[in-house]
């Protein structure tokens, strides 16, 4: 049963890491950094979030330090060096990338990462404890607190909350906001 676990989410995995892929490979900066209107947070957001939090929710879930760093922020050039869970959508709707392609190398490099990862798995990893109870108040009030079990917030639970689930949260935006900017949607 493990192992139809594991090879399902990494099937899940790496096919929400090609939706990406498509979405970026047949975007540029002007769709990516398109500004709607006040309120309606621009691709550019959902992208570098998205990326940005899976980089970031890798440290807890593995022990590795996050790939972000000042070098990719040089590279990349984002106006707001931050993936703005935490910061409003008044602030947010300002995030614009510099450089696609050097966005779209960080991308890969963390998406990468994570299916290599997910290639080491086994039970007791995915059955280990990231956060348990009781639990800080950033995670408190998260969709993880609601699916982590009496035990706590495991590697699997982190893994399909923080990275899968999230990812297509922020794909559903993407396909949304790709038809504000004359684009279609990229699945049926």
């Amino acid at each position: 049963m493990t192992d139809l676990i594991i090879d399902s989410l990494q099937r899940r995995m790496a096919a929400m890491h090609s939706l990406y892929y498509q979405a970026v490979s047949t975007m540029d900066l002007e769709h990516v950094n398109h500004f709607e209107r006040p309120g309606v947070l621009p691709i550019a957001f959902s992208l570098f979030h998205y990326t940005n939090m899976q980089d970031s929710s890798f440290f807890v879930l593995t022990g590795q330090l996050p790939i972000w760093n000042e070098d990719w922020q040089d590279r990349v050039q984002l106006a707001i060096n931050d993936h703005g869970k935490e910061l409003p959508v008044e602030d947010m709707i300002h995030q614009r990338i510099g450089d696609f392609e050097q966005f779209k190398l960080y991308q890969r490099a963390v998406f990468d990462r994570t299916e290599a990862q997910l290639k080491l798995l086994d039970l007791d990893e995915i059955q280990r404890v990231v956060i348990g109870h009781p639990y800080p108040p950033v995670i408190a009030s998260t969709y993880s607190a609601r699916v982590g079990g009496e035990q706590g917030i495991t590697v699997l639970d982190g893994y399909e909350c923080w990275i899968y689930q999230h990812g297509l949260r922020h794909m559903g935006e993407i396909e949304l906001a790709r038809g504000l900017v004359g684009l279609g949607g990229m699945t049926s």
